[in-house]
């Protein structure tokens, strides 16, 4: 029989092509971590919503849609939809980094709740480098311009959907790519990354919310 027949047509957690990757484990535990915060902060919100400041406000839109994005990036990958779970990438670092500059600089929630027009907002760049301490910003517009080529399609993007073939050629993966696991490993790494920076702003910006810190765990 063809190996692709016996291929799901969808993964669950118990057959899922990504399992024993490390990396993954933990996006999975930081999911769960930034979930038990944002539930919490969800409820003290709903009961205090006249006397939110507007960064409360920002924030009240801002890492629940982080959230969402991340989660959706983990389902893609259970699935092994690699590509398009690195094409989220970006969204789900532009809200790390937007309401970490508005934590850093309060003040500029005014231009945040007037729309945040391209006009009036700093670069991503810009905010991405202000997280690292103010110390990378070639590495920040680096990244940038790395996902930059990835959303809007321009050549360099093609390789991340590039995959071997029975044939010994290659060509670009239209659906699942699940022979790949340092590709996974990668995107797991990454999105943590901003999981985690939306968690720590969710719990800097309400510190009335008593919101548990991660635990640890031994290697597994």
């Amino acid at each position: 029989m063809d190996d692709n027949l016996r291929i799901p047509v969808v993964f669950t957690p118990e057959n899922e092509p990504c399992l024993g990757i490390k990396s993954v484990l933990w996006f999975d535990r930081i999911i769960v971590w930034a979930l038990a915060g944002n539930k919490l902060v969800a409820e003290y919100t709903h009961r205090h919503t006249q006397t939110l400041s507007p960064l409360q406000h920002a924030a009240c839109q801002i890492i629940p849609q982080g959230i969402n994005i991340a989660l959706a990036i983990r389902e893609l990958i259970r699935q092994g939809y690699l590509f398009p779970s690195l094409v989220l990438m970006r969204p789900l670092i532009e809200r790390a980094a937007v309401i970490s500059y508005l934590d850093t600089h309060p003040d500029a929630c005014a231009i945040w709740e007037s729309g945040w027009k391209y006009s009036e907002r700093p670069s991503l760049g810009a905010m991405l480098n202000e997280i690292s301490g103010g110390t990378g910003i070639e590495e920040a517009q680096r990244l940038c311009s790395a996902h930059n080529h990835i959303v809007h399609g321009d050549p360099i993007s093609s390789y991340h959907n590039l995959v071997h073939l029975q044939d010994n050629k290659v060509g670009y993966a239209s659906g699942k790519i699940l022979n790949n696991p340092e590709f996974c490993d990668g995107i797991s790494m990454e999105a943590q990354c901003y999981l985690v920076v939306l968690a720590a702003r969710m719990s800097s910006i309400f510190p009335e919310v008593d919101i548990p810190a991660m635990e640890t765990y031994e290697d597994v």
